[in-house]
């Protein structure tokens, strides 16, 4: 039995008090995961932005809001986990000052700055001691390439690729990469059965 940490879900950068920025992921996914990873035996900790699904109540259940948030819970469990899927979309971006009071219109454009929101992946695996690290990527272009790179980027261990389909759809479609940048496995299908694929390879790569 692993210890595995799962971030899921989207997560929201405020703008002013009811406005803000997010993306369409649904956690979906990290659901499958999280059910796929207690069916194989392990326990789960699931860090989870702003979603309608149901996460499996055998799970420990953390809900946060933005990026920085999640990023804050994970710190504190990653020590004591022994893997972490990073399957969340936390949102990449957040306005340099967020406004006291609600935006009201004026007729003018309106410009917002903006600026980078931590890494939560990045930012777990350079700390990773004995722990794996499993990150996704979500590529419009390039897929393949980018993929690899963010998976040295992020000191990961496996990197599971999908396109911009995949978010708030019941299905998936994955290439899992290895640090050599070899594809171990294709899997389509429903994101249940994608999940227990990718756990599948978790377990035969990366738990032992």
């Amino acid at each position: 039995m692993a210890r595995i940490l799962i971030t899921s879900g989207p997560t929201r950068q405020y703008l002013d008090p009811v406005r803000y920025l997010t993306n369409a992921s649904s956690g979906r996914m990290g659901a499958a995961l999280v059910q796929a990873a207690i069916d194989a035996g392990h326990q789960v900790t699931v860090i989870s932005g702003p979603v309608s699904v149901e996460y499996s109540d055998q799970a420990t259940v953390i809900n946060v809001i933005t990026t920085e948030e999640m990023l804050e819970v994970a710190q504190k469990h990653f020590p004591d986990c022994d893997g972490l899927i990073g399957v969340a979309a936390p949102c990449d971006y957040r306005p340099k000052k967020i406004e006291d009071h609600k935006i009201s219109k004026t007729g003018s454009p309106l410009v917002l700055q903006l600026i980078e929101t931590p890494d939560i992946v990045a930012t777990l695996g350079a700390s990773k001691t004995h722990q794996w690290v499993v990150g996704f990527a979500l590529e419009t272009e390039d897929q393949h390439f980018r993929a690899v790179v963010k998976l040295e980027k992020k000191s990961c261990d496996l990197m599971v690729l999908n396109g911009p389909e995949a978010m708030n759809a019941d299905e998936n479609s994955v290439d899992v990469i290895d640090p050599q940048g070899t594809v171990l496995q294709s899997i389509q299908g429903k994101k249940s059965e994608v999940a227990a694929g990718i756990l599948q390879l978790i377990d035969e790569n990366l738990i032992r």
